[in-house]
This record gives C-alpha cells, structure tokens and sequence, in this order.
C-alpha cells in the first residue's frame, strides 16, 4: 500500500512541472485560472497541515512539492496580471 501512495503522491505533485516550464520560459499565464491556481495551492497546504498532523511522510511530501509548484505559477500569474 505504500508503494502505491507513494507512486500516486508522485504523480500528483508533479504533475504542474508542465505549468512551471511554460512560465520558466516565459509564455504568458493569460490562460491560467487564477482562482483554480488558489484553490490549489490552498488545498495542497491544507494537505500540509494533515500530513504534519498524522505524521505521514508521503502526504507531507507530496503536497509540499504540489504546493511549491503550484505557488510559483501563482506568484507567476499574479505578476503578470500586475503588468497588465
């Protein structure tokens, strides 16, 4: 069983890599939800706050590369609205 949520933890806080490159190399955020960017990443850190509370390693994990990820192309997002 911890081999499957570990490999469904990876899967999941990888998965906005994609995002972040587009943003890294510059393309523009217009077509990005700012407010589904929000929810994400809150969530992810509500996920933070459950896997410190249940010391579970891979849910702490797991969400904290979501959450880093995910807050990037926000922060990303949230600048380039600024510009506009």
């Amino acid at each position: 069983m911890t081999v499957i949520g570990a490999v469904a933890a990876a899967l999941t806080s990888l998965s906005y890599v994609p995002q972040v490159r587009k943003v890294m190399a510059g393309q523009p955020t217009d077509d990005l939800s700012r407010t589904t960017l929000i929810a994400l990443t809150l969530g992810l850190a509500l996920w933070i706050v459950y896997g410190l509370m249940k010391e579970d390693m891979i849910v702490l994990a797991a969400n904290s590369v979501g959450a880093v990820l995910t807050g990037f192309v926000l922060l990303r997002k949230m600048r380039d609205e600024k510009k506009v």
